[in-house]
């Protein structure tokens, strides 16, 4: 046999090696978002039975700013060796190459797809403290003072962003849009009276604690977790808007390592304990194969191109 060839099949074995002991040492999470808002919710509830699943330790890192971009973009300079994974939104890897003209990464290429993890609908929600118990009490004072009130966000191109233009598109109010670095910043001070409203995907825990009015829900269809909880569309406001959350590695991951992620992740998801969490926070748990998260994650990019048109959000 060749020397060349020799070397070739010591450099297999050696490989093969390699995804055979995958993993063998603790496996970062990234969250491109501060503490708090929906993205760390779902990664969090995930970190524990993953661990126990692949037999590392798997810890979150929080890294936010941008709406998202700062992290995701320190995430697309790690090697894709499976032990640094994204916590991925359709914020930054949908909806952000129609906001921003330099990402600092290219959504379409510097990815690989894991998994879809779940998605979950934006909610109308207001400080309790507000005198708006319905939607139609919000639009008629908003109609009545165009410019005096204020929506949150997790920052420009964040789903609570693109959900909040989209409603003063369809209602042609004149809201106020306050950009923070994260959902959770954004909630203390919706829950704090400084904003007036926001809709966000993260909210569902201070609901039911009492902290946060719930007033209409941009699904197609009523959520179990507020049964009572209109629809817009049932209040005249026809939106839809949610947001999803995948798992991804950097560009360049080998295929064994992203199918044992996958695997890991699909056991984890179908965890009674686990989907009963994720449903707890209003997730719709997804789940499927490396292929399907390819495709899908794709297609987003191209749709999500009419959804930020017809918000109306500028391009920054």
């Amino acid at each position: 046999m060749k020397i060349e060839a020799l070397i070739a099949l010591a450099l297999s074995a050696l490989a093969i090696n390699a995804f055979a002991a995958y993993p063998d040492k603790s496996i970062k999470f990234l969250v491109p978002w501060p503490p708090g808002g929906a993205t760390d919710q779902v990664a969090r509830i995930l970190v524990q039975p993953l661990t126990k699943e692949l037999g590392v330790s798997v810890f979150v890192e929080n890294k936010g700013g941008a709406g998202g971009n700062i992290g995701t973009q320190a995430f697309v300079q790690d090697k894709p060796d499976g032990y640094s994974i994204l916590m991925a939104t359709s914020s930054t890897n949908a909806a952000g190459p129609h906001l921003f003209a330099n990402q600092g990464f290219d959504a379409a290429k510097d990815f690989t797809p894991v998994v879809l993890v779940c998605t979950i609908p934006n909610i109308m929600v207001v400080p309790a403290s507000s005198p708006w118990n319905t939607m139609k009490d919000l639009i008629t004072d908003v109609k009545q003072n165009p410019g005096k009130f204020t929506y949150g966000s997790a920052g420009i191109g964040a789903s609570q962003h693109l959900a909040g233009a989209q409603f003063k598109t369809v209602t042609s109010l004149d809201i106020r849009h306050v950009p923070y670095k994260g959902s959770g910043p954004a909630a203390v001070d919706l829950m704090a009276g400084h904003i007036d409203m926001m809709l966000d995907t993260g909210s569902l825990n201070n609901i039911k604690a009492g902290k946060l009015k719930a007033l209409g829900i941009a699904a197609e269809k009523r959520i179990p977790e507020l049964p009572n909880v209109p629809t817009m569309k049932e209040v005249g406001v026809t939106m839809v808007a949610n947001a999803w959350y995948g798992v991804m590695l950097p560009a360049g991951a080998p295929k064994d390592i992203a199918d044992k992620l996958n695997a890991a992740f699909n056991k984890v998801l179908k965890d009674p304990e686990v989907k009963q969490h994720l449903q707890a926070i209003g997730a719709q748990v997804d789940g499927g194969s490396v292929a399907d998260f390819t495709k899908f994650s794709q297609s987003e990019i191209k749709r999500y191109e009419g959804i930020v048109r017809m918000s109306g959000a500028p391009r920054e």
